[in-house]
């Protein structure tokens, strides 16, 4: 393979396909698409989403009506993909005090962690320990204090390169010996935070999120707390991922995907409403045109991303090798909206970087790079496979943006501005674009390997 100096950059005319429709035409259909803000405000609509709740399903209904819409006699697949399922019946946490009856006190504001273990039928009751941020550090540090307790950290802001995600925490917690997790929000008046525990039917503690103003009841000298959880884990759950094929000139293909589930506690809007009213957007505008491009686009609409990104993986692993091997890149919109900025996370593939750049250019638009692999969506599980693949998200490195409400019961329409979200699609458009009409060449340069991991 050439040096890709040697090669002609991304966006230059040597690299472009013949196509009536021109860059500038596409972004501009893109952005002014008529369907975009109704196509979210209908999947709001919907709820929060959760795999496996009748929001799911009508979400899926709706989104595979959309993506049949896109073309005359497009037919959109539903490839079954099992995961990782559990159902929450009781989940209830109460502080503990001396002078007064459990029954008597008020349950505190908390939402258990998906997938999370059950206590016994009776409960448990505990000791509170407080660790601050929480990182593994500490968690060590703390020694034999952390045994048999109900360990408190605080919840990060998850998208930043100094984040500590919330599984490494209960990781550690639970290495350490800790009988229960509490995670708790930092943010006054907006309720507790959810989240996946990542526990896929392992062997796990009691793991649930709180509130600000929970937590701080919690935080009291010598607090200890009761809590209950009865959950089982399903035995053959699978949901679906929407698969809407359309083969371009070439044999190889793009995949543009956008997780569609999300958490009972709102509307999941910026998570992950946003990404996939801008993914029907962005095929809607190409599907006329793909068969003219160099090579194919295919949208995949995923599910049980919250539960540990399960459903991409599952998806991936199923997806014969032939067909694996002609996915030449994934594009994956999730979080587009809550901050003007956004960035392309490119999971440690180099070769990503003056895609990026000439996409930048060709929109009039800034898109900030972030190099190493952060496993924070579905994109995580392409990079892991060894396709290329970038996750592109808005406030990152931005933690008083509207993206810290994300996983509350914050998370609703009213924190997306429809310019933004607007802008943002075009700016994927051209990410899209740019991947969809380079040469062959081009496209190969960006497997170079990826070192930043």
């Amino acid at each position: 393979m050439p040096a890709a100096s040697t090669m002609p950059p991304f966006g230059t005319s040597g690299s472009n396909a013949d196509t009536p429709l021109s860059l500038a035409d596409y972004l501009r259909a893109v952005q002014d698409d008529p369907a975009l803000w109704a196509d979210f405000n209908a999947l709001c609509d919907t709820g929060g989403r959760l795999a496996g709740t009748p929001s799911e399903a009508a979400a899926q209904a709706w989104c595979a009506s959309r993506l049949d819409a896109l073309l005359p006699g497009a037919v959109t697949r539903r490839d079954p993909t099992p995961y990782a399922g559990w159902v929450c019946h009781v989940a209830e946490v109460r502080a503990v005090h001396a002078q007064a009856s459990l029954a008597s006190s008020k349950p505190l504001v908390a939402t258990p962690l998906l997938g999370t273990a059950p206590t016994p039928p009776e409960g448990l009751t505990l000791d509170v320990l407080d660790l601050g941020r929480g990182t593994p550090e500490q968690i060590q540090a703390a020694g034999d204090a952390v045994r048999g307790k109900a360990v408190l950290v605080e919840h990060e802001y998850p998208f930043s390169t100094s984040t500590v995600h919330r599984r490494v925490k209960l990781a550690a917690a639970q290495a350490a010996g800790a009988a229960a997790f509490f995670v708790a929000h930092p943010e006054s008046n907006v309720g507790p935070v959810s989240g996946s525990s990542g526990r896929g039917g392992a062997p796990g503690i009691p793991a649930m999120g709180l509130s600000a103003e929970s937590a701080a009841v919690l935080k009291r000298p010598g607090a200890r707390v009761h809590l209950r959880i009865d959950a089982e884990d399903l035995t053959g759950a699978q949901t679906d991922v929407l698969v809407l094929d359309l083969p371009g000139a070439g044999p190889d293909r793009v995949v543009l995907s956008a997780h569609i589930d999300g958490h009972p506690l709102a509307e999941s809007a910026i998570d992950n409403g946003t990404g996939v009213a801008a993914a029907l957007a962005l095929a809607r505008q190409i599907a006329p045109h793909v068969s003219s491009l160099p090579r194919g686009l295919t949208v995949c609409i995923f599910s049980a991303e919250e539960w540990a990104l399960n459903g991409s993986r599952e998806w991936l692993a199923k997806l014969p090798a032939e067909q694996r091997e002609r996915i030449v890149l994934n594009v994956n919109l999730d979080s587009l909206a809550g901050s003007p900025n956004l960035t392309a996370l490119i999971s440690g593939f180099t070769g990503l970087a003056p895609l990026v750049d000439a996409a930048a250019t060709a929109a009039g638009r800034p898109i900030a790079q972030h190099l190493p692999l952060m496993s924070n969506s579905d994109h995580a599980n392409f990079a892991a496979v060894g396709i290329p693949a970038m996750r592109l998200i808005a406030g990152f490195n931005e933690p008083d943006s509207a993206l810290r409400l994300l996983l509350t019961p914050a998370d609703t329409r009213d924190l997306v501005d429809e310019s933004v979200l607007r802008s943002a699609t075009a700016t994927a458009g051209a990410v899209l674009w740019t991947a969809l009409t380079a040469s062959h060449e081009q496209m190969s340069s960006l497997s170079a390997p990826n070192n930043e991991q």
